[in-house]
């Protein structure tokens, strides 16, 4: 029977994340094939992890997609998308966290294409007043990627039960980025200018 490649990469996702130096034997015994079967698919630790780092950016891909974050209200394209990327979350978390992957120019492309859709979701939700203007839609960005990462480590670590991820990781998110008309907009912090300069950077 021939082997999947995606299951093989789950597994190795899921021993790379609690043991980043471990060792090929440990992965191909995680996946349930022999060394030889591994060393077959993925010739080498390196392109062991680029291939787990391209599998983790083609399900957020599919994410985003399943989301239709393009469209209609942002709020409710943002639920889709927690949804949808939870299930891969522990991917999210291989990707946030293996600075190695990003040494390869085509990984560093798919994640600029996925985090622009993220950042253009952000962006027309503070247009349509539905998340907080003085936060820039970049770090808004990064923040939910993050938290979707939180959600791989905290289900792989016994702290947060499955069942409970997407409302987790939603109410959390949004309890800080929605827009309250009625609490105003507080003022950006201010810095002592014989310390930093001037403050140029404006929302």
């Amino acid at each position: 029977m021939a082997t999947d490649r995606d299951t093989v990469l789950e597994a190795a996702v899921g021993v790379l994340s609690r043991r980043p130096t471990a060792h090929l034997d440990e992965i191909a015994r995680a996946a349930g094939i022999s060394r030889a079967t591994l060393h077959r698919l993925f010739p080498g630790r390196e392109a062991l992890i680029r291939e787990v780092g391209l599998l983790g950016l083609r399900r957020f891909a599919a994410a985003l997609d399943t989301a239709e974050v393009e469209q209609g209200d942002a709020e409710a394209a943002l639920r889709r998308l927690a949804d949808a990327a939870v299930p891969d979350a522990m991917l999210c978390a291989f990707l946030a966290g293996e600075n190695q992957l990003y040494e390869h120019d085509d990984i560093n492309d798919l994640w600029e294409v996925q985090i622009a859709r993220l950042h253009a979701l952000f962006l027309r939700g503070q247009q349509q007043g539905v998340f907080r203007i003085e936060l820039s839609a970049a770090w808004l960005s990064e923040a939910f990627f993050d938290l979707v990462a939180g959600v791989g480590w905290s289900i792989q670590d016994g702290r947060l039960a499955p069942r409970d991820a997407v409302f987790s990781l939603t109410e959390l998110f949004l309890g800080g980025a929605l827009r309250r008309p009625d609490a105003g907009t507080p003022a950006p912090p201010t810095h002592r200018t014989s310390d930093h300069g001037p403050d140029t950077d404006t929302p």
